[in-house]
C-alpha cells in the first residue's frame, strides 16, 4: 500500500474497552506518525492501551462531539459496534449502541472542521445468506437474502447512515471495511463460542462454507487504511484466503457434531444453558446453514493488502489459542447431549444422526 504519512495525527478509536478496540489503540499509539490516540468507551478498558489516552464517554451522547472538537481529531476509527445481545445486556441496548451511537458519532463528525478520515468496522453479514447466493460476494453484489434481524441488520442500517454522511461531507475520506468472521487466539466472538461448545449442533443436510479473518489481519487492514499517505474511500471486503466447510471445522476441533433439523438449531444451541457469546439467532442459523464467501480482490488490487493468515490458518490459530481440545465421552459431554435430545424430543424435533468428532479434516 504506499508509505505512511509523516504528518502528526490525532486519532479517535471507539469501542476502546473491548479486546480489538484496545489492541487498535495500542497499535496506533506506537506509530511514529501519530501524535495522539484517544480511546473512548462507556466502561474502562481491562487491558493496556499503550500510549493512548482513555476517555470514558458514550458515543450516544453529544459529548463525543466536544471530545472530537477539543482534541482536533483528524481520523475517527469506529469500532464501537456490538455483535451479540449478551455483550450489550440485551437486544434493545445492542441496537441502541450500534445504530443510535453511530448516528450520534456521525453527527459529531459532520460538525467537525478537523475530521478528515472516517474508518468504519462493518461485517460481511450485510450480504445475508441463503440458497440463491453467488459463489462469492463482491462489494457491489446486491444481497439475495438481506438480513432481517440482529447485528447484521444493524450493520446494514449503520452503513446506510455512513453513506449518507459521505454524501454530505465529500471532503472526508470514508472507508467501510466489511470483515468476514473475526477469529484468533485471543478474541471472543459468537463463532469462537460456538466452536467451543462441548457438542456442536449443525443443520442436517447442509454444510456451510465458512470464511475467517485473523484478528491480527483485521487490525492491520484498519491500521493501513487509517495511516495511508493518500486518504482511502470506499467499501472493501476483508477475509483470509480460501474457505473451509463447517464439517471440516468440526472435525479439526475433534468435538462431536449433532445434526438437527434446521428450524431447531436455535433450540438445540440454547438448550445447552450458558453458552457465553454463542449466537443462535435467526441470521446466525441461516449462516450455519448456507455459509457465505466474499471476494477480496478490491482491497488487494487497490490497497495492496493481503492478509497474512488464510481462513484455515486463522481457524487453526483459534484452536491453539483457545486450547480447544477434543472431548471424550465424559459425564459432562453425555449430559450436554442428553439435554439437547430431551429438548428436541419435547418440541417434536427429530435428530437424524449424530456424527462423532473425528480427527483430521
Amino acid at each position: 500500500m504506499g508509505t505512511l504519512t509523516p504528518m502528526g495525527r490525532t486519532i479517535l478509536v471507539t469501542g476502546a474497552a473491548r479486546h480489538l478496540g484496545a489492541r487498535m489503540c495500542r497499535v496506533l499509539s506506537h506509530e511514529m506518525s501519530v501524535d495522539r490516540v484517544i480511546g473512548v468507551d462507556v466502561v474502562p478498558p481491562r487491558s493496556d492501551l499503550g500510549r493512548a489516552e482513555f476517555i470514558r464517554a458514550d458515543i450516544r451522547n453529544p459529548v463525543i462531539g466536544k471530545i472530537i472538537g477539543a482534541a482536533a481529531v483528524d481520523t475517527v476509527v469506529h469500532m464501537g459496534v456490538i455483535a451479540t445481545p449478551l455483550q450489550a445486556g440485551g437486544r434493545a441496548t445492542m441496537k441502541d449502541i450500534n445504530v443510535i451511537g453511530t448516528m450520534q458519532l456521525l453527527a459529531a463528525c459532520q460538525k467537525s472542521d478537523s475530521v478528515q478520515r472516517l474508518i468504519v468496522k462493518s461485517t460481511a453479514s450485510v450480504y445475508g445468506c441463503g440458497p440463491r447466493d453467488p459463489v462469492m460476494f463482491t462489494e457491489e453484489t446486491a444481497p439475495q437474502h438481506p438480513p432481517t434481524s440482529g447485528w447484521a441488520k444493524d450493520s446494514v442500517e449503520v452503513e446506510g447512515y455512513v453513506r449518507g454522511f459521505a454524501r454530505r461531507r465529500s471532503d472526508v475520506a470514508v472507508t467501510i471495511l466489511r470483515f468476514a468472521n473475526i477469529i484468533g487466539p485471543d478474541v471472543d466472538t459468537a463463532m469462537t463460542s460456538y466452536f467451543s461448545l462441548p457438542v456442536i449442533p449443525t443443520v442436517f443436510g447442509h454444510d456451510a462454507r465458512l470464511q475467517f479473518v485473523h484478528e491480527d489481519d483485521h487490525l492491520e487492514a484498519t491500521r493501513l487504511v487509517s495511516l495511508s499517505e493518500e486518504p482511502v474511500s470506499g467499501v472493501f471486503n476483508v477475509s483470509g484466503a480460501g474457505v473451509i466447510m463447517l464439517s471440516q471445522a468440526v472435525r479439526r476441533i475433534g468435538r462431536p457434531a449433532l445434526p438437527v433439523i434446521g428450524g431447531l438449531l436455535g433450540t438445540a444451541g440454547r438448550s445447552m444453558g450458558s453458552t457465553g457469546l454463542a449466537d443462535f439467532s435467526a441470521e446466525q442459523v441461516r449462516y450455519l446453514t448456507f455459509g457465505r464467501a466474499i471476494d477480496t480482490s478490491r482491497i488487494e488490487d487497490e490497497l495492496g493488502f493481503w492478509p497474512r493468515w488464510t481462513t484455515a490458518e486463522a481457524f487453526a490459530d483459534f484452536i491453539r489459542g483457545h486450547h480447544v481440545q477434543p472431548l471424550v465421552p465424559t459425564a459432562s459431554l453425555l449430559s450436554a447431549q442428553q439435554r439437547i435430545l430431551s429438548v428436541l424430543t419435547t418440541v417434536g424435533g427429530l435428530v437424524p444422526t449424530r456424527a462423532g468428532g473425528s480427527h483430521g479434516g
